[in-house]
């Protein structure tokens, strides 16, 4: 199995998609070799040096999921690392923007959480996309994103509920829609009541929410309270001056006030109506086969 680097240089770096692109080998996607750090540390654009870009934070923190999660689905390891990654790697939404950030951690700090985390049980192998990919697919990126669009001000809560879905996490970080505050926080919200409970739910809940869009301009109906930015300065200086963060309790988020109250329970109610009418795959055949008689053994024997 892939292991972790041999060599873990102090602070990040970015490694562009092409350099990256020739460290990704079969045999990595297998979870059989191993990436050569000194090689693709040569390869790197190095970053300017502070106390939130040093990689023994970041390494550690992906040691503690995997042990923590241990002898269970990796899946579940997003929900844990989801918030505290981002506690731990303080960025701005410009630099959070650079796949080559992503890149480097994906190939350079922990190849071997990517393998573990996304084995596929049927293929055998590792997606590419998880190294070098999107932010909405690659493996640390993915994660960082969803903390940030799911967090209510510095409440990483929602955070938890949302990554505990796997589809909520793949399918709705990759809309538009979520990057407003009440329409994350009401997804979340039906989550947390029940009304959505399957991978299949939240796909149809995603498919009608984002289809409505168009016409119902949640950011209207809905309004958001400006974003804070002195807040998110003030919580990122805070990572320059070396603060740490410790794993077991879940962290505090930027000081951003929380989304308005009132926009997010309106919005919760208009998706819970969408969802009740929306088409979900395989939702009749279950209902039909919880309401059909069981049918014993014995009785299936009398003539």
């Amino acid at each position: 199995m892939t292991d972790k680097p041999d060599h873990l240089p102090e602070y990040l770096a970015r490694l562009a998609d092409e350099e990256a692109a020739r460290f990704i080998t079969d045999g990595l996607l297998a979870g059989k070799d191993n990436v050569p750090s000194i090689a693709l540390n040569q390869a790197t654009e190095p970053l300017p040096e502070s106390p939130r870009r040093r990689l023994r934070a970041i390494r550690d923190l992906v040691d503690d999921a995997m042990y923590i999660h241990r002898g269970e689905r990796p899946t579940q390891a997003d929900a844990w690392l989801a918030p505290r990654l981002h506690a731990i790697l303080r960025l701005t939404r410009a630099e959070a923007a650079d796949p080559a950030l992503w890149n480097y951690l994906s190939l350079g700090v922990a190849p071997d959480f990517v393998v573990w985390r996304h084995l596929s049980e049927t293929t055998k192998a590792v997606n590419a996309q998880y190294f070098k990919g999107p932010h909405h697919k690659q493996a640390f990126a993915r994660l960082w994103w969803s903390a940030e669009l799911f967090r209510n001000g510095p409440d990483y809560e929602p955070v938890v509920v949302a990554c505990g879905n796997q589809d909520m996490l793949n399918t709705v970080l990759r809309l538009d829609i979520i990057d407003h505050r009440p329409t994350a926080q009401a997804l979340v919200r039906l989550l947390e009541k029940g009304v959505i409970r399957t991978g299949r739910d939240a796909n149809a809940l995603a498919k009608v929410v984002n289809t409505a869009a168009a016409t119902l301009m949640y950011d209207v109906i809905a309004q958001d309270v400006p974003r804070d930015s002195s807040a998110v300065r003030m919580w990122i200086d805070e990572g320059e001056d070396g603060l740490t963060v410790h794993h077991r309790p879940l962290p505090d988020g930027p000081t951003e006030e929380r989304a308005p109250e009132g926009s997010v329970e309106l919005l919760t109610n208009k998706f819970a109506e969408l969802f009740a009418d929306a088409q979900v795959r395989g939702k009749k055949a279950d209902q039909e086969g919880a309401d059909r008689p069981v049918t014993t053994n014995d009785e299936a024997a009398r003539p």
